[in-house]
């Protein structure tokens, strides 16, 4: 399975860093590797409709730079492999930004956004635990908001970007 279109938002460099030693760091216990760029997903299909991209380019500009809160972490998956993120609090009109685009996307969640930042990526279940534990101890206090500087519109199987807010 090849990986869909996705509208992402980038994360400062400095934010990124933090994130990609934790991974490090992650990885250095024993974990599997992420190899993911860190970043925010805010609709993504296996081709992005046109109505999308477009509401993103006209959406995302007035809302990025944001500040998104790191409010707890999550997991998603009910099956064997699981996906560990940072949930995140956005900005009033980030969230609702994010909701427009997602509902002009056919494969999208119509309007819904959960903001979230991945940190660990398909993870056999019986490893979660430690891993949680892990990702606790790795993770600074003071790391509690990650700021989003970026928007662009990723197509993997195209290999092209086309940036969207800056």
């Amino acid at each position: 399975m090849s990986s869909p279109d996705n509208i992402l938002l980038h994360l400062a460099q400095e934010d990124e860093d933090m994130v990609r030693e934790v991974f490090a760091e992650l990885h250095r216990r024993g974990f599997p590797e992420q190899h993911q760029h860190p970043h925010v997903t805010v609709t993504f299909s296996p081709a992005m409709h046109p109505d999308a991209t477009q509401l993103a380019g006209q959406l995302l500009p007035e809302v990025v730079p944001a500040t998104l809160a790191r409010v707890g972490t999550v997991i998603f998956g009910i099956k064997r492999k699981q996906t560990v993120a940072w949930l995140l609090d956005a900005p009033d009109d980030l969230s609702a930004a994010a909701r427009a685009i997602s509902a002009a996307n056919p494969d999208g969640r119509g309007h819904t956004w959960t903001p979230h930042l991945t940190v660990g990526l398909r993870l056999p279940r019986e490893i979660i635990p430690d891993y949680l534990r892990a990702l606790d101890e790795l993770t600074p206090s003071t790391f509690r908001e990650i700021r989003a500087v970026r928007a662009g519109l990723w197509r993997p199987r195209r290999e092209t970007y086309t940036l969207l807010a800056d």
